[in-house]
């Protein structure tokens, strides 16, 4: 792991280098837009960046949403990347403790992901079953979609998640 990380929220002149992060953490995939989307929708995102030596490593974006019937504040992970280099140091975690505190702070119940439950399980995220994705997930993906719990608030009662239009893509919810 390492020690003098610094993660703060994103600002403009990250572009370039949170850019250049995703082309490398995923050259399979076009996160570019999604995120460049995302980062535009101001207030309802939380983009945070960890850093050290002036250099940004690893980048996550919170996107706040409700979860449904109740609109419980809630919130999905994602996308999170982290320089392919930097990778397994603890980076990617420390920038999402983060995220889940600053959330917790602002109030909101519950955060959503759709990632490897290896990974989001050392975090705290466990399968989902009650409130489920915008759109169907394939079969091979059972257990990818996840949550955790922030506070000991009312639980979101059971429907699809209300995401805002960024993530109204069937592409990004399909392999």
């Amino acid at each position: 792991m390492i020690e003098s990380i610094e993660i703060r929220e994103s600002v403009p002149g990250d572009w370039v280098e949170i850019e250049s992060l995703y082309t490398k953490a995923f050259p399979d995939e076009n996160l570019l837009p999604l995120v460049a989307d995302l980062i535009r929708e101001g207030p309802a995102t939380l983009s945070l960046v960890g850093t050290a030596d002036s250099m940004i490593l690893g980048h996550v974006i919170f996107t706040k949403c409700d979860g449904p019937g109740n609109g419980a504040p809630s919130a999905l992970l994602g996308p999170l990347a982290v320089v392919p280099e930097w990778q397994r140091r603890g980076i990617g975690s420390a920038i999402v403790r983060n995220g889940l505190q600053r959330l917790q702070d602002a109030g909101a119940n519950h955060v959503y992901v759709l990632g490897d439950p290896a990974y989001y399980g050392r975090l705290g995220f466990r399968a989902e079953t009650c409130v489920l994705p915008p759109y169907e997930l394939p079969p091979e993906w059972a257990g990818a979609w996840q949550s955790r719990n922030l506070t000991n608030g009312e639980m979101p009662r059971s429907g699809k998640l209300l995401l805002p239009r960024p993530w109204l893509q069937p592409a990004l919810w399909s392999p």
